[in-house]
């Protein structure tokens, strides 16, 4: 069976809704990589999208506070990412070759690289409403 592709405009207008929320930042280093590796709309889970893509983090660069509306998997590809959720008591690193599972509407309150000297690079694959964006602000 092929693969569901999306005509190139459906994905640049997709992107535009995923890309902004998603991006690491820090005070030095500026806008940090965030990479859409592949994005399908599955047939079995109309309404809903998957997306799979890489976010690299400068050394000592984290990311804001922010809320994933769907479900999430992040693999660790490189370095270690420190990542705490709004239902942990702590932050927990992860090093290459480690994962964790965010259940949808997670609000994650730390994530961020464990290295103030080597970079670090997520996969990550997420289901969210065809609508919505990867992650949403999050305000206390």
């Amino acid at each position: 069976m092929k693969p569901r592709l999306l005509p190139l405009s459906s994905l640049i207008v997709a992107s535009l809704f995923v890309l902004p929320g998603a991006w690491a930042h820090g005070p030095e280093q500026g806008w940090e990589a965030v990479k859409v590796l592949q994005q399908q709309l599955p047939s079995n889970a109309p309404g809903k999208k998957a997306i799979m893509l890489t976010v690299s983090y400068a050394p000592g660069q984290q990311s804001v506070a922010h809320r994933h509306p769907g479900a999430v998997m992040a693999y660790v590809l490189e370095g270690t990412v420190v990542s705490q959720l709004k239902s942990e008591q702590q932050p927990t690193a992860y090093k290459a070759g480690e994962f964790w599972y965010e259940p949808p509407g997670a609000v994650h309150l730390v994530s961020r690289n464990g290295s103030e000297t080597a970079p670090a690079k997520l996969l990550v694959w997420t289901l969210v409403d065809e609508q919505r964006p990867v992650t949403e602000p999050y305000k206390p």
